[in-house]
């Protein structure tokens, strides 16, 4: 098979991909949740299998303990961090007025060195009153239909049935899928799509059970800890930024931003602002001493841009389906990337022809 024909059959086989995510977008949720779930917790299942527990109730009882830990924590999180949504959405215009009468004063004097004067004051609070359609009031109103039901219910109540279901069978058949799927391999360069699907098997893993465990860890111990420190909003803020922490960095930078710009305007108290600045600082030192050596090593290899630009990459695409994938199908660019520059550092594209030997007049005597 030539390169040109291999070339347009994995072209093909991606393009083929991309257009059945594109058709089944709307349902595709509970099946990429539980083949995420199943990926998670696999480990999991193979230890209880190296001690003699069949595969389906090993399956059954992880779920299971998984599901009740779920349920357990989106019930005594889901009313506060409800409440404490409607309450910032509300507060968000006083803040903004707020940071500009702050930074107003500022913002004139350098306006008046650079030659630029105003003598208009924006009132920011009125200016997002005025535009509440385009600002808090859809967020409130998203959060009001999430609450009141219709479609979105009935799409919650669709995943939360069939989220489990898939994620069973795919960890109980998980051998016999990983064993068709390599039966499917061509036969001629078997050996190296195994490598190249070990190496991005690692980086996923990587990330899925190291990155997303870590922030996890991260979203509930910021939570407890502005919540102890009695930050307004401090659940919510918390798990935010926990979450937000699957991308290195962004999560704790926009926790910190956000919880010192709060903490301010409600006490007016440096040392007060001091001790929030300090839980995210000392965060980001457990994580990057602690948190990620321990859990996430050098495993995930993903840079945080490429994370970044494959999360907005697929969630403009295909909305959250897309954003549950984008970072498996990053991760598995990033490993075919570097194994096509590799074969094109060794290829004669890159070498050049190889210069022929001058024979020397000693040589030819």
């Amino acid at each position: 098979m030539t390169l040109r024909n291999h070339i347009f059959f994995w072209l093909g086989t991606f393009l083929a991909f991309m257009g059945f995510l594109y058709i089944f977008n709307s349902v595709l949720m509970p099946f990429v949740l539980g083949l995420a779930i199943a990926y998670l917790l696999n480990p999991l299942v193979m230890a209880l299998g190296k001690i003699k527990i069949h595969r389906g109730v090993a399956a059954l009882m992880i779920l299971l303990v998984f599901f009740a830990l779920v349920g357990l924590f989106v019930a005594l999180a889901a009313p506060v961090l409800y409440r404490q949504s409607l309450d910032f959405i509300d507060a968000l215009p006083g803040y903004a007025q707020n940071l500009w009468e702050l930074a107003q004063p500022t913002i004139s004097k350098i306006g008046g060195k650079i030659g630029i004067y105003s003598t208009t004051d924006i009132n920011v609070k009125e200016l997002l009153a005025n535009n509440s359609e385009t600002t808090a009031d859809i967020a409130k109103r998203i959060l009001g239909q999430i609450a009141a039901g219709g479609q979105a219910v009935i799409g919650t109540l669709t995943n939360v049935i069939f989220t489990p279901i898939v994620a069973y069978f795919v960890m109980k058949e998980w051998v016999h899928i990983t064993n068709w799927v390599e039966d499917l391999l061509p036969r001629d360069n078997k050996d190296t799509i195994i490598d190249l699907l070990k190496q991005i098997d690692k980086k996923i893993s990587g990330f899925i059970r190291g990155q997303i465990s870590v922030a996890v860890i991260l979203g509930i111990a910021y939570a407890v800890a502005l919540t102890i420190a009695g930050l307004k909003y401090g659940a919510l803020i918390g798990l935010a930024a926990g979450m937000l922490s699957i991308i290195p960095m962004v999560g704790s930078s926009i926790g910190l931003v956000v919880s010192v710009v709060v903490a301010y305007f409600q006490s007016y108290d440096l040392v007060y602002v001091g001790i929030i600045a300090g839980i995210f600082l000392g965060g980001q030192l457990i994580e990057g001493n602690i948190l990620s050596p321990k859990i996430i090593g050098d495993s995930v290899g993903l840079h945080p841009l490429w994370v970044f630009f494959a999360l907005l990459a697929g969630g403009a695409l295909f909305g959250i389906v897309g954003m549950l994938i984008a970072v498996p199908i990053a991760a598995a660019a990033g490993v075919l990337m570097a194994y096509a520059i590799s074969r094109y550092k060794s290829s004669p594209i890159y070498q050049g022809k190889p210069k022929a030997k001058k024979i020397t007049d000693k040589a030819k005597g």
